[in-house]
């Protein structure tokens, strides 16, 4: 078959948004093995001195997340903070609703904080505004972020925490347009309840960042109604509006499957339009910005078996989703995450979902090894690499229709450049089954060589890393060219790809 060539345009004075680094965040919920033999394992051989997995930790460190979402998550509807703070010999150990599961409450507030410490990641939290409220919120925006002096500022000095974390980012709520999600609600509901707490709780600490809740997916049946609601009541008082967003539909075939990153795109920019019609409702000078804070491939292919918690409930920590990705999904993943770095002028936090065992980049084995799935590198090489500025770009790329939509580029590519690195990245899917031929105009800059092209690729796309660890992993390639400032790359056929362009 012939190459597919592309040719794109990017121009150092032609810039998009600034890239903040929270884009490059996870999440960890009390779900399943997330927590408990995710990141925590007491007893495990690579366990430190507070349970917490050191081989987790490494994994952690090295895919460059920056950022963690915690407690959730459906978990977090019905969850009282308070459950999760004190001597853990003393703590309760509750019907765990969502998921039908006994959580033990061994991991709360600060030990999650420990971890966040070690881990070297922002916390971001989420409030119960599901079957709690106002008082419940207020309650632990004090206990984390009030020095001393007050009933609950005093109450985590006696838990052994002497100074204030500061948090400070905060989810009112989640998903609460669901009707899964316990304590559900109406936008109107959500709006008038999210308004009020997101006043007293900057009543106690002014300095806070708040996310009111939008959309759980794009094909909710009242998306966008809901933003333009909620956003009604809650806009003078939040500085984000949450997007969850999770595609499976791999039995559609490649091409319908792959295009679905362009729904997604369109969500995020429906949104910011509502966004900036709620702005002008208000007479605000403010822009909103968005926390995707929870998004990925849902996949869950026959070789796994998960416990199921309708048949036998009520266990600790049980085997839930543990999906195990291909090289196909992986591309769909790297599609999804190169919108956030398209759309950074809006797009400030972004949360994949989960960080080990559940629709995670990283897994477990309970008293064993840890590995990584192929959508681990992706992330890695952006979080490492996709930092600056995305720059805006001029293309001519081929398109294919399909079942679920038409004019559907052949690649997918962002553009970044990092002033301080001195390099221009170019990060690009090839969603064609044939090679593709992408040339990469580069004006006012000065470009010195590449440095390297990192490609992953398998000739079989339902390849995975459950059996063999390292099955799907980058390999370099020397298949590039400089001349006057353009930049020749062959893509393998569906493959993901990093350029990296050292600059004057």
């Amino acid at each position: 078959m012939d190459k597919i060539k592309a040719h794109i345009i990017v121009n150092k004075d032609f810039v998009k948004g600034e890239i903040d680094k929270r884009i490059y965040g996870s999440f960890v919920e009390h779900m399943g093995r997330v927590v408990y033999s995710g990141i925590y394992e007491p007893g495990h051989e690579t366990a430190d001195e507070d349970g917490f997995r050191q081989d987790v930790l490494e994994k952690v460190k090295e895919m460059g997340v920056t950022a963690v979402r915690y407690p959730g998550g459906n978990f977090v509807s019905c969850y009282d903070w308070r459950d999760g703070v004190g001597p853990v010999k003393e703590r309760p150990r509750r019907l765990e609703i969502a998921w039908r599961a006994i959580e033990t409450n061994e991991i709360g507030t600060n030990e999650f904080m420990k971890w966040a410490k070690k881990a070297g990641i922002e916390p971001v939290f989420a409030v119960n505004l599901g079957t709690k409220g106002i008082e419940n919120a207020v309650s632990l925006v004090e206990y984390c972020n009030i020095k001393e002096g007050t009933y609950y500022s005093d109450w985590r000095k006696e838990h052994g925490v002497e100074n204030p974390y500061g948090i400070k980012t905060w989810c009112l709520g989640n998903e609460m347009d669901g009707d899964w999600q316990m304590g559900h609600k109406t936008a109107k509901e959500y709006g008038r309840l999210a308004q009020e707490t997101a006043k007293a709780m900057k009543q106690v600490d002014s300095n806070i960042e708040l996310v009111s809740c939008g959309s759980s997916k794009s094909d909710m049946k009242t998306y966008p109604d809901w933003e333009a609601e909620t956003l009604k009541y809650t806009y003078p008082y939040v500085d984000y509006v949450s997007l969850h967003q999770y595609y499976g539909g791999q039995e559609l075939g490649t091409r319908n499957f792959l295009s679905q990153s362009l729904d997604m795109e369109q969500y995020i920019q429906t949104v910011i339009g509502t966004c900036d019609y709620v702005k002008a409702w208000h007479r605000s000078d403010k822009t909103l910005h968005i926390s995707f804070d929870e998004w990925g491939v849902w996949s869950v292919p026959d070789q796994v078996v998960a416990a199921s918690v309708d048949e036998s409930p009520w266990q600790v920590a049980p085997h839930l989703s543990e999906q195990i990705y291909t090289m196909e999904d992986t591309l769909l993943f790297a599609g999804m995450m190169m919108n956030f770095l398209k759309h950074a002028d809006r797009i400030k936090i972004a949360c994949q979902s989960l960080l080990t065992n559940i629709s995670a980049a990283i897994m477990t084995e309970r008293g064993g090894g840890v590995w990584v799935q192929p959508i681990y590198y992706p992330f890695m090489h952006m979080a490492h690499y996709g930092v600056g500025q995305t720059l805006l770009g001029v293309d001519e790329i081929p398109c294919y229709n399909c079942d679920l939509r038409n004019d559907v580029p052949c690649v997918d590519y962002v553009a970044v450049h990092n002033e301080e690195g001195k390099e221009v990245v170019l990060f690009a899917v090839n969603r064609m089954e044939q090679e593709a031929q992408v040339s990469l105009e580069l004006q006012g800059f000065q470009a010195v060589c590449v440095t390297e092209h990192v490609t992953l690729h398998c000739e079989d796309t339902k390849t995975t890393n459950l059996e063999d660890h390292d099955a799907v992993k980058p390999e370099r390639t020397d298949t590039d060219s400089l001349q006057d400032n353009v930049v020749t790359s062959i893509l393998p056929p569906l493959s993901w790809n990093m350029v990296r362009i050292q600059i004057m």
